[in-house]
């Protein structure tokens, strides 16, 4: 804190975009901030200091992004006398200096590894007198993992445990490479030590996070060790073990042995296909085609038969024909996901996808697009069917946003589970404990019940 005396008693809001790697930048630079005697504001509107962590894998993200930030333009001063905008994440690592031509009011800009150079940064925005946006250089960035860094957890119950950053894949759509650098990973014997860490620190559920954990390992020991991490992982006394994202290419038969024998881990896989189609699986660069993936899910099956399947799917990536369309409609029946994210093709600057010239009418691609969204929600539903009746183990997370009077969590299969507060049990009580739910109403979003027996 002696080190940065400017910031003492200053006060941040940060907002967050994209993935849950973003979530975890987050989380810790509301930590690092903390540390040097910054104070979370109740609004980007009273802070002193707005932080944007940023995703650019969509341009949804950029267009909220720069909306955000030129709102706070006609926004009232701070006490403090000065308001500093920084752009973080994705986007700060991909435009640079060069963001501020889109938004002049940004005066800090610092990109996916170089978190640690955010209270420098803020100190010279403070203490200047002119508006000169303020960068991290690329090359000065920092060279461990932001795990290194202090954080405040959302959740006291829940961690998100980072064993790797970057990715090698290269998807010909996807910008992530370019602005998470290359595959490197975590030494395994850090990542057990922060888990039994957080297992002691009472966390029940932890996350591990990478762009391609399936990978995990093969930066440094010349080969994946996934499943390796995930038994020793799930023998560290943590309940709940999940991990995201999964590259169907890279899910070895070893790794699906650890998930059906390791007990922590949940009962749920997100394996992004994008495309039923394997002429289209070709241009995007996924390395795996149609029947690949089919094969990969009757050998989860196989093991873990019970397992909730959800995925991601893109609908109009450049020269999808209305055949490639109907493979994708047709392995997703096939499959039978729980749940699908479901994204209309992007272009994104910089990626190989961006000079793909196609003439589909942009009508018959959201056409597309509804048919998808449709058929994934009679399948959410028809997934859900197969719950009613049953009882749900949940962790449970907080108040619905919608009705104070109920609570919310997550089943192990990773549902969404409403259920009413018990009599003469307090809400802040339940928040963090795993419940008995009796399952007597199933949803295509949700299932809902009553508590049966005694949190835990």
């Amino acid at each position: 804190m002696a080190d940065f005396p400017v910031l003492v008693g200053k006060t941040y809001s940060i907002k967050t975009f994209g993935c849950q790697m973003n979530l975890h930048d987050s989380e810790r630079v509301s930590g690092l901030l903390d540390s040097v005697g910054m104070n979370e504001a109740s609004s980007m509107e009273e802070a002193d200091a707005d932080i944007f962590m940023t995703c650019c894998v969509r341009e949804k993200a950029d267009t909220r992004l720069y909306g955000q930030v030129s709102s706070l333009v006609s926004a009232p001063i701070p006490a403090a006398g000065k308001r500093v905008v920084a752009v973080g994440g994705c986007i700060a690592q991909r435009d640079g200096e060069n963001l501020r031509n889109n938004i002049p009011n940004v005066d800090v800009v610092f990109g996916t590894q170089a978190i640690q150079n955010l209270p420098h940064l803020l100190t010279e925005a403070f203490g200047s007198e002119s508006h000169t946006t303020l960068y991290a250089d690329t090359e000065e960035t920092y060279k461990n993992f932001s795990t290194d860094l202090p954080s405040n957890r959302v959740q006291s119950f829940h961690a998100w445990l980072p064993i790797m950053t970057g990715c090698n894949n290269f998807c010909s759509y996807c910008i992530v490479p370019y602005v998470r650098g290359r595959e490197n990973s975590r030494d395994i014997e850090d990542i057990v030590i922060e888990a039994e860490h957080l297992v002691h620190d009472g966390v029940r559920e932890i996350t591990l996070l990478g762009q391609n954990v399936n990978s995990y390992g093969r930066s440094i020991y010349g080969e994946p060790r996934f499943a390796e991490l995930l038994r020793r992982v799930g023998n560290t006394g943590i309940e709940r073990l999940r991990f995201t994202s999964s590259h169907p290419k890279d899910l070895s038969t070893q790794t699906i042995a650890a998930m059906a024998e390791t007990p922590a881990v949940m009962p749920h896989l997100h394996l992004a296909v994008q495309s039923g189609s394997t002429n289209v699986l070709r241009k995007m660069n996924r390395r795996y085609t149609r029947e690949d993936y089919l094969r990969l899910v009757d050998n989860i099956r196989a093991s873990m038969p019970d397992i909730a399947l959800s995925t991601d799917i893109i609908v109009g990536f450049p020269g999808e024909t209305e055949e490639d369309f109907k493979q994708t409609l047709s392995l997703i029946e096939e499959v039978g996901f729980s749940s699908a994210f479901t994204f209309i093709y992007s272009k994104r600057p910089g990626t190989p996808a961006e000079k793909i010239i196609d003439p589909t009418p942009h009508e018959v691609i959201q056409e597309r697009f509804e048919r998808l969204a449709q058929l994934v929600s009679d399948l959410s539903y028809k997934s859900n069917q197969a719950d009613l009746h049953t009882v749900a183990e949940v962790l449970v997370e907080g108040l619905s946003k919608s009705d104070e009077t109920i609570m919310v969590g997550h089943s192990r299969k990773n549902q969404t589970v409403h259920f009413p507060i018990p009599e003469k049990m307090i809400a802040q009580d339940l928040i963090g404990k795993i419940v008995d739910i009796q399952v007597d109403e199933a949803r295509t979003w949700y299932l809902r019940g009553p508590m049966i027996g005694d949190p835990r």
